[in-house]
């Protein structure tokens, strides 16, 4: 009797580079996930700090603040070591330099908002005035890192965008392209200073859009690493 030999589908084959890649993807599902119920967490906890008026960033003052530090830094390492994941994905393709320097420039903006914390403002932490006259150089450094880095992102979103598009994605090619938008809409109220509740609320819900997103493509690119590493394993 001849034994059949059934052979291991490519799909799921896993040589020992696309392992690594694979497993620098999943910080970019991660990522989201530690920022969001790292802050979540504070934002309920922390005496004062009121959601509907407070940006996430002010949690980075008082004596609780270097939770909120470590999570800048945290979630900046893991979102830099997902950008590799992406680069080592797309080596060679379309969008595969630019998408992937993109959302690492993400990361760095995350680790340097960490760095350089934000001055208390609207009241928080206690004793801090509601309108601060003047900005301090390590405030200046964090605004100016949260731009770059959100900018960086925005521009991401674009660059897959125009991925997804030329590949006949449409509904991945729509959702970056939406997501780039409402996050630069979310950016530029907050970035206003005017400190109101919609304001607020908008670009906090901009910030959980553009984490989903990072986190949907990663799952998309896992998948897609793990395709494309069989398939060059059978064609060598």
């Amino acid at each position: 009797m001849n034994a059949t030999v059934m052979e291991k589908p490519a799909a799921i084959s896993c040589d020992p580079r696309t392992r690594v890649t694979k497993s620098l993807l999943g910080y970019g599902v991660l990522a989201g996930a530690v920022y969001v119920v790292t802050a979540a967490v504070q934002a309920a906890t922390r005496s004062g700090f009121d959601p509907t008026r407070h940006d996430i960033s002010l949690l980075a003052n008082g004596g609780l603040g270097w939770i909120q530090i470590t999570n800048f830094a945290l979630s900046g390492l893991m979102v830099l070591a997902a950008a590799i994941g992406m680069r080592r994905a797309l080596s060679g393709e379309r969008g595969g330099k630019w998408g992937p320097l993109l959302v690492g420039g993400y990361g760095i903006g995350l680790i340097a908002a960490g760095v350089f914390t934000a001055d208390p403002a609207f009241g928080f932490p206690a004793g801090a005035p509601d309108r601060p006259t003047t900005i301090s150089w390590h405030g200046t450094a964090h605004m100016f890192a949260g731009a770059i880095g959100f900018l960086a992102l925005i521009a991401a979103c674009g660059v897959f965008a125009r991925r997804f598009a030329k590949e006949g994605r449409r509904g991945w090619a729509v959702y970056s392209a939406v997501t780039g938008v409402l996050f630069l809409a979310g950016f530029a109220g907050i970035a206003s200073g005017s400190g109101d509740v919609a304001t607020t609320l908008a670009f906090t819900a901009a910030v959980l859009i553009a984490w989903s997103w990072l986190a949907a493509l990663s799952v998309h690119l896992y998948s897609y690493a793990g395709v494309k590493g069989a398939t060059e394993a059978e064609a060598k």
